[in-house]
């Protein structure tokens, strides 16, 4: 894949960029395995005034940045803005919560030990490469980066091929924060130099969201290096919808919950599964809402869903459906590539799927729900964790009882109670199965990338 902006809008080349050589990727990871002990060295305190500065940077260039996204991966422009604010917020909640959340933890009693003083602190692991993703290009990086570099670490980026213009102003940001220089830097590399780079003995860690293939292969490196790993994968994210519900709203949530972002997340709700009781109801709102998307020019302030993000992703979309239509799938809305210019999808739900189409495992990444009728609640938790999946889930109930039960027994690493998945930074973001192994975000995920190192004093 060569590493260019092509407008998903347009299907143009906007912009082409040279890897980076040898030579350069040497450089780099100089940089950030020479920038590592003055980081290190440095006080929280100063850590977080260089944070914050990166936040208010991200602020001060939102609607560039918000512009870059769109053009680049053809998120609507309202969410690419969203986006650029929320990766600020997350930098300035680890500024003002990494003391706090890697501060020394001691024992009451150390003489249960037969020590005078025995607990545990943290301590940054090195220089840590981040694989990322085209879908969130700024979140899904500084969820990473606002940790990693306030717990002492630094960071090398290797970016998704079709987000180069993201990459570039990642690679200085943190320099022009004020961070020592080299403590983040990018990598403009194919995924085939991936491997090279992991296991240069600089490099401590690793960290990829992306697919479920991809993360088996980053995985293997970095166990065969002895390294650690945290995976953040595909999902196949159920939205259970029960009688108690409130139909209404659980249908318009639907809508956003599947479309947001083009369709394009790992944690969008992509299979829905209604109890046969409000079946009817909530498959006629939801199929009358998504009918009414706006589809078109994602730099529209009005748009709701522009492009999907490349030609391949677009294609693969499509080939699903038509197998599940061939197979006896019932499209409700949708279901069509439209005669226009540019990699859309029109929005889309379909009835009746089942086991051997390829939609029933496989994760959509794009606009297309799939509705799933259960007789009861046993036969919704059944369809819910039927899946090599498991990121994150949300039910629809207004029985505290049953929200127990699935809160107990759905097989996610989270699980959403009458609204819809997002990631937030006070909150651990991360899968089970084949969804990845591993934490972001909160404290759970500062902690990933630190030695924690047991301390006993006689």
């Amino acid at each position: 894949m060569a590493i260019a902006t092509i407008n998903p809008f347009t299907g143009r080349t906007e912009q082409e960029f040279d890897a980076h050589t040898d030579e350069e990727v040497e450089e780099r990871i100089a940089q950030a395995h020479a920038a590592y002990p003055v980081l290190r060295a440095a006080s929280f305190a100063q850590r977080a005034e260089w944070m914050n500065r990166a936040a208010e940077l991200l602020e001060e260039d939102v609607e560039k940045l918000a512009r870059i996204i769109t053009i680049e991966m053809g998120r609507p422009i309202a969410g690419a803005r969203a986006e650029v604010l929320k990766s600020a917020r997350g930098l300035r909640f680890y500024a003002e919560n990494a003391e706090s959340f890697l501060a020394p933890e001691l024992l009451d009693d150390p003489s249960k030990v037969g020590a005078s003083q025995a607990g545990t602190r943290y301590a940054p692991i090195g220089v840590v490469l981040a694989v990322m993703p085209w879908n969130y290009p700024f979140w899904q990086v500084l969820r990473f980066a606002g940790p990693a570099l306030m717990a002492g670490n630094t960071g090398l980026l290797k970016h998704a091929s079709n987000v180069p213009q993201a990459a570039i102003y990642l690679d200085t940001l943190f320099d022009r924060a004020g961070f020592p220089a080299g403590a983040f830097r990018s990598l403009l590399i194919p995924a085939s130099r991936v491997e090279k780079v992991l296991r240069d003995p600089r490099v401590k860690a690793t960290t990829l969201t992306g697919s479920e293939p991809a993360g088996r292969s980053l995985a293997s490196i970095a166990g065969s290096e002895v390294k650690h790993v945290v995976l953040e994968l595909g999902g196949s994210d159920p939205f259970v919808v029960l009688p108690s519900a409130d139909i209404e709203k659980a249908a318009t949530v639907a809508v956003t919950a599947r479309n947001q972002n083009n369709g394009q997340s790992c944690i969008a709700a992509k299979r829905f599964i209604v109890h046969a009781d409000v079946y009817d109801e909530f498959t006629g709102l939801f199929a009358e809402k998504v009918a009414a998307l706006t589809v078109g020019d994602p730099l529209e302030e009005t748009t709701d869903v522009g492009p999907l993000a490349t030609e391949s992703g677009r294609d693969e979309l499509e080939q699903q459906v038509a197998d599940a239509v061939a197979k006896g799938a019932h499209v409700r809305t949708g279901g069509t590539v439209p005669d226009r210019a540019g990699w859309f999808y029109a929005p889309t739900v379909l009835e009746n799927v089942t086991p051997e189409m390829r939609l029933y495992l496989e994760e959509a990444f794009g606009p297309v729900a799939s509705v799933y009728r259960a007789a009861d609640r046993d036969e919704a938790l059944g369809l819910a964790n039927g899946t090599t999946f498991g990121l994150s889930s949300s039910v629809w109930t207004n029985d505290a009882d049953e929200a127990e039960w699935f809160i107990d027994n759905m097989d996610a690493g989270a699980v959403f109670v009458n609204g819809m998945t997002a990631s937030h930074p006070e909150l651990p973001f991360g899968g089970v199965k084949d969804s990845g192994v591993g934490r972001e975000l909160a404290a759970a995920g500062i902690r990933e990338f630190c030695n924690l190192k047991t301390v006993w004093r006689g």
